[in-house]
């Protein structure tokens, strides 16, 4: 049976009025502008000792918000809108969309509403993942496509880590709640690493009339480099083979993004934005070399050059571009949004820096790395909010 094409008109709803559930990006990338910039106000007032939210420990909350409400709305948007571009089958819009996303959105209500029971919240949060995992899974095996099946299968593990936190937030283990916030943040990572191999050259290629240099050594390596960086440092974190892996990682990373670099680039801040993000998760992977090889100070740094740096700069810069090509726009940001991608690589510079070289200022350097990180979203969030919730300006669906 051939696949159904996504430009047929019948299968598409109404190009009229408003489009919040026309296609995956739009809520959720708009619930993760959002998202970011609450729960960094929220977490701003935990650490001035004014509030106190969820069932976990402020740190624990803090952490896994950011990687199950935040990246996991980032991730669960491109992908439900990549893997309809990639098989040609229609993934969830209308009603079953609006579903999928409000079984998010339960997920971190949750957390906020008082005396729910801990085990309640749990089940909740642990249900969106797996929803997910089927949701991309069936339009992926059905088109036959194998290289895509590594993404259901990171979500499963993405559940896995979410189990391990929420095990560790009911009492019935000890100390997973840290193991899962960390395996979280390596396979957030892992999906960065395989998408950004993907649409980083050819963005690249495709605005500036460039040829981006692969290599099949290093392409052959980032998986293996990655992947085996990250076990190791999960299973041994302080271990000189943790560092030699790290910074074979770090080594191989940094070599691709060169391969994908030119000058050019830096006229076009879509692009940049993209090859910053990169870089920061090929620092944060030399950081990890470090803080394996005995500079405790460096442990910190290195999993916020992944989780500020390499996630949050990724992020936003992914969610400017997809939001604008799957709008029907043109591919030039406001200027805002410029200023967004510096107040985004700034918050992660300070966050990354401070706790390695002014200790002494950690507490209002978090503050100042929290303010900008707000400034990134909040621009993101005032600009983009009437571009995801508005049909495509091309008339066509999506």
């Amino acid at each position: 049976m051939p696949l159904q094409s996504i430009d047929d008109p019948k299968q598409h709803p109404t190009n009229s009025g408003w489009a919040p559930f026309a296609l995956g990006f739009r809520p959720f990338f708009l619930a993760a502008g959002l998202y970011a910039l609450l729960m960094m106000a929220l977490w701003l007032l935990v650490l001035r000792g004014s509030l106190h939210v969820g069932s976990l420990s402020p740190l624990v909350w803090h952490g896994h918000e950011m990687l199950f409400g935040f990246a996991v709305a980032v991730i669960a948007g491109f992908l439900l809108t990549a893997a309809q571009n990639w098989t040609g089958i229609r993934t969830p819009s209308g009603p079953p969309l609006a579903a999928l996303f409000l079984l998010w959105l339960a997920g971190r209500l949750s957390f906020l509403i008082p005396g729910l029971p801990a085990g309640l919240v749990a089940l909740i949060d642990l249900a969106f993942l797996p929803v997910l995992a089927l949701t991309l899974a069936w339009p992926i095996m059905k088109a036959k496509q194998l290289s895509n099946a590594p993404f259901p299968i990171l979500l499963l593990a993405l559940t896995v880590a979410n189990a391990l936190v929420h095990l560790d937030g009911l009492g019935w283990t000890a100390g997973t709640a840290k193991t899962g916030l960390h395996l979280a943040a390596y396979v957030v990572v892992t999906i960065i690493v395989i998408m950004g191999g993907r649409v980083i050259p050819s963005f690249t290629d495709n605005k500036l009339r460039t040829r981006a240099r692969r290599w099949k050594t290093i392409e052959w390596l980032v998986p293996v480099a990655t992947l085996s960086a990250l076990l190791a440092v999960l299973i041994a974190p302080n271990s000189l083979v943790t560092a030699l892996f790290a910074a074979i990682a770090a080594g191989v990373h940094f070599t691709r993004l060169a391969g994908w670099y030119t000058r050019k680039l830096w006229s076009e801040p879509l692009l940049w934005i993209l090859h910053l993000g990169y870089a920061w998760i090929a620092f944060g992977f030399a950081l990890l070399a470090l803080s394996a090889a005995g500079i405790d100070a460096a442990a910190g740094s290195s999993l916020h050059a992944f989780t500020a740096g390499g996630i949050g700069a990724l992020t936003l810069g992914m969610m400017a571009r997809v939001s604008l090509g799957h709008t029907g726009r043109m591919l030039e940001p406001s200027p805002v949004i410029t200023w967004a991608f510096v107040f985004i690589n700034l918050a992660a510079l300070i966050r990354v820096v401070v706790p390695l070289f002014f200790p002494a200022a950690y507490s209002q350097g978090m503050t100042l790395a929290g303010l900008m990180w707000m400034a990134a979203f909040g621009l993101f969030a005032a600009i983009y909010t009437p571009i995801l919730l508005r049909p495509r300006v091309d008339g066509k669906p999506g």
